[in-house]
């Protein structure tokens, strides 16, 4: 079974699909990989060390000729699935929820695509959890972010010319990424608090060394482990007592996001004039509209004197790790999709069926609905992390 690894073309986007290291099993597999010259470059992966992991190396536009799957980490251009053939597999972060048009040009095209984000959070496919894995990186770089942006040390010094107090961090959502902000916060010294509707993730939270920050806001939990979006009432409750909270910390990181819709607000702008000047908000919701008001899609700014970060790509900016880690996804995903090397595709299986987006038959009993997620929820509803 022939792989071909493209160059992504996204800007911004510095991952690629496949490592060396993954390589080198896959072809241990019984699979050949080619892989396009410079696929791995921006990730810090040379063409020579996927030569000696068993990978051919071919030229742009002809990576993908005589393809069986076409791995990816960001969704293809419609030129990109022009050039796939009909039945290829294709692989990656395909935006199913928010991108109709684009699963229906595969469609079109009689590409059989699987999205890595609608992957089924059941226990057999946790190592192909590749929301998960971009969402520790996510978690882990928003806090560093945050501490270069903040004029304040994170640690509390004892020093001779005398003591320096903490940085308080907030969290807000105890999903994979903000359970990884609040850890790398506290090793990096900081005071830190988490907020989450689900009152089950608090002992997470303090088993971290956090504050659970109880707002008097419970929302319901999902059979898969999110919170359902909380009433109109409960939002309105929840966005006063933050307004009231926020301005009490130097740093504050969100993360909700609802699958396939706007952000919800948690952050008024009212909060942010009352926050103190050099204070920080990073906000991974960005992507959706972010959870602050005046968060700003792709972009840094400065309102009130307290920097807003709407970076909507963050594992991008830790590429060598974070595509280390979405390969070792992919390749779960691409041993049980074809296990030896041969392609046996059991649309009755629930990973199968329900990481399918595009070219699924009709007879195919249907899956349970995926989540296109993270691996627990936040404050609002669902926590997804940019992919």
């Amino acid at each position: 079974m022939r792989v071909a690894v493209p160059r992504e073309a996204a800007a911004g986007e510095g991952r690629v699909a496949l490592v060396p290291e993954t390589v080198g099993r896959l072809t241990a597999d019984g699979f050949e990989v080619a892989v396009e010259r410079g696929a791995g470059a921006a990730a810090g992966y040379s063409d020579e060390s996927y030569a000696e992991a068993g990978a051919t190396l071919r030229e742009a536009g002809s990576v993908v000729e005589g393809a069986d799957v076409i791995v990816r980490v960001a969704r293809p251009t419609p030129d990109e699935v022009s050039a796939m053939a009909e039945g290829t597999i294709l692989i990656g972060f395909l935006s199913p929820l928010t991108d109709p048009d684009g699963i229906e040009r595969l469609r079109r095209h009689g590409v059989v695509a699987f999205a890595m984000e609608s992957v089924p959070r059941i226990s057999r496919a946790q190592s192909m959890d590749a929301l998960s894995s971009q969402a520790n990186v996510a978690g882990y770089k928003a806090v560093l972010i945050a501490a270069d942006r903040v004029p304040k040390l994170f640690p509390m010094l004892m020093t001779a010319a005398g003591t320096i107090a903490p940085a308080r961090v907030l969290v807000m959502g105890a999903g994979v990424a903000g359970l990884q902000a609040i850890a790398t916060a506290r090793r990096l010294g900081a005071v830190v608090s988490a907020f989450d509707v689900r009152p089950a993730v608090k002992e997470q939270v303090e088993s971290l060394g956090a504050r659970f920050l109880d707002l008097g806001v419970e929302g319901e939990e999902t059979e898969g482990g999110y919170a359902k979006e909380l009433t109109p009432e409960q939002q309105a409750e929840q966005q006063r007592a933050l307004e009231e909270r926020v301005p009490d910390f130097d740093v504050v990181i969100t993360t909700a996001l609802i699958p396939g819709r706007p952000a919800p607000r948690l952050i008024p702008a009212s909060a942010v004039a009352n926050m103190r000047p050099g204070s920080c908000i990073v906000d991974l919701a960005a992507e959706a509209g972010g959870n602050c008001e005046l968060t700003q899609p792709g972009i840094e700014t400065v309102r009130e004197g307290v920097t807003i970060v709407g970076f909507t790509n963050l594992p991008s900016q830790m590429a060598f790790h974070a595509s280390q880690l979405y390969s070792r996804n992919v390749l779960s995903l691409l041993q049980h999709l074809a296990p030896g090397g041969q392609l046996a595709l059991d649309f009755d299986d629930e990973i199968t069926a329900g990481a399918c987006v595009s070219g699924k038959p009709d007879v195919a009993t249907p899956a349970p609905a995926a989540q296109s997620e993270d691996t627990s929820a936040p404050a609002t509803s669902a926590e997804e992390e940019s992919t």
